[in-house]
């Protein structure tokens, strides 16, 4: 029965949703780099060792156009700057030290920082991550396996609408935010869409995400209701003592 109730948790069930739903996305990867030119086990393996989406779509993007691998790779790169930004912020949240952090670095996207920072507690937080990590990550490398090998058989992968699944659930993990936060949370999100919507038509690919990300900076003004003065979710200072009690 305690196996059951995990899996009723709110952490457990919005991250295997979110994991299914956002990995199926892997179809149009995997379509797009063969198309692209590469063989179904090289999209495989951006799929598994890469594994950020749109770092991997830039890259399979430049090599279409006839560019060089040099010039995907430096795009790839800048979009999967965010990542870094991610991870800074993770670590405090996760509190993994070790070969624990070092392994949980290669989670650290998009939609597994979503579900993480909306957790209440370091428990919850760690759950959410892990779940979303591992369920994503599996459905993700199938799904680009599936795609690469389906390529001659589907026509218009695009026409799936799966490209839309992403930015959809965002939107349902930052409404909640916004309804909950005051008005240094609205001024957040509405500095950061200013940013992008502003940026995209004139910055390359990737620097308008990370100019966005830049309004984060006001969450520094002042302390949030949620996680106290340091940005930490409750309870994590009892928690980091009881592991050192532990170990």
């Amino acid at each position: 029965m305690k196996t059951f109730s995990v899996f009723r948790s709110p952490a457990v069930r919005d991250s295997l949703g979110i994991g299914v739903a956002v990995g199926a996305a892997g179809l149009a990867f995997g379509t797009a780099a063969v198309a692209a030119g590469l063989s179904p086990a090289q999209a495989v393996f951006l799929s598994l060792f890469m594994f950020t989406g749109a770092s991997q779509f830039a890259l399979v993007g430049v090599i279409a156009g006839g560019g060089n691998l040099v010039a995907g790779a430096l795009g790839a790169l800048l979009l999967g700057a965010r990542n870094t930004l991610y991870g800074l912020r993770l670590a405090d949240v996760l509190g993994y030290r070790g070969v624990r952090r070092a392994l949980a670095a290669h989670g650290v996207i998009d939609e597994t920082t979503a579900v993480t920072l909306v957790q209440p507690d370091r428990e919850s937080a760690r759950t959410a991550f892990m779940t979303t990590y591992l369920v994503l990550g599996g459905f993700w490398v199938a799904t680009t396996l599936v795609g690469a090998l389906a390529t001659d058989r589907v026509d218009n992968i695009d026409a799936f609408g799966l490209d839309a699944v992403g930015p959809a659930i965002f939107l349902g993990l930052l409404w909640p935010r916004l309804r909950e936060g005051g008005l240094r949370t609205w001024l957040i999100a509405a500095l950061g869409a200013g940013l992008a919507l502003a940026t995209t038509p004139l910055m390359p690919p990737g620097v308008p995400v990370l100019l966005a990300a830049s309004a984060g900076l006001l969450a520094f003004v002042g302390t949030d209701d949620r996680t106290g003065a340091t940005g930490r979710p409750e309870g994590a200072d009892e928690t980091d003592r009881a592991e050192g009690v532990r170990s």
